[in-house]
């Protein structure tokens, strides 16, 4: 007997190194001018040169290069470059790892109140990485991050409340920095937003807001929401019952490799759900399901 998959569990919280959106100061400028520019000393296209050579944006992409160019805005006291150079320091890109060097360039930025430096300071404290292990510091950063509006801190401020990290679990704070951040199109806490609605985790269970939520998160490519919202589609939870529709969020998953999806699909194609019968993509879909161990 086929079992379609059902479960629902948070995202992981893993946290991202993430630099915080500043707007360029010369969009448009060539490469030359800003090159003018940096000759004269000018901190501001010293950064923009080092997201150029660090992105390939009009130059051929040299990590090096961004780091020279980083270090000479940083030096200058430019908090948006000190955050990058942690970055690169942090990733080993252009110098060799060194995660205590990370934490000291984040630092003098989140000191001037940067929220992507707060956020990756942040994720230092919870990692244990060039600091001790302080998930209740790691809070304390993040929330400032947050209070600035910084959806990614948003999101991981939600997630230290959800799993009870640095800070008593309190659900319904978690679900209102889910909100927060899933408010500005952030797709992964749409999806842990869904799941709150789904367990009715800090909030009344609600089938309608969690496929809402789940919609929000799956149009933006976010496979665990295709899934689910697959899932929501099979069984009619929240939706019509719609098998076929069920299938299209399985097939999107699934082409972006999330095991579990492959595996419905298998199973959808095995019994003629939504599809017509095909052994062949049956069986490809059953050989994904082993690799996570869901066929006996």
């Amino acid at each position: 007997m086929h079992v379609l998959a059902l479960g629902l569990a948070l995202a992981a919280g893993v946290l991202l190194l993430a630099d915080a959106p500043r707007p360029e100061p010369d969009p448009k400028g060539s490469i030359a001018a800003l090159m003018e520019k940096a000759k004269q000393g000018d901190a501001v296209a010293h950064y923009s040169l080092g997201k150029a050579y660090a992105e390939g944006r009009g130059v051929l992409k040299d990590d090096s290069e961004a780091v020279k160019w980083f270090r000479k805005a940083a030096d200058q006291g430019d908090a948006a470059a000190q955050n990058n150079l942690g970055v690169v320091y942090a990733a080993g890109q252009g110098v060799p790892k060194d995660e205590a060097e990370a934490v000291k360039l984040y630092r003098k930025s989140a000191d001037q109140g940067n929220a992507g430096a707060l956020l990756n300071l942040g994720a230092m404290y919870v990692a244990g990485q060039g600091v001790p292990k302080d998930e209740a510091e790691a809070v304390k950063l993040y929330r400032k991050a947050a209070e600035q509006g910084y959806a990614e801190a948003q999101y991981h401020l939600g997630l230290m409340n959800a799993n009870g990290q640095g800070v008593p679990k309190d659900e319904a704070e978690a679900v209102r920095w889910y909100r927060k951040a899933a408010d500005q199109g952030n797709a992964a806490p749409q999806f842990n937003l869904g799941v709150m609605y789904a367990t009715g985790r800090g909030v009344p269970k609600d089938e309608a807001e969690t496929v809402r939520w789940y919609r929000k998160a799956a149009e933006q490519g976010y496979a665990e929401a295709q899934f689910y919202l697959g899932v929501a589609y099979a069984t009619g939870q929240g939706v019509p019952k719609d098998d076929a529709e069920a299938v299209k969020w399985y097939r999107r998953a699934a082409e972006q490799g999330y095991g579990e999806a492959q595996y419905n699909l298998g199973v959808m194609y095995d019994i003629g759900r939504g599809v017509p019968k095909d052994d062949a993509e049956e069986t490809a879909g059953r050989l994904a399901g082993r690799l996570i161990g869901r066929v006996e």
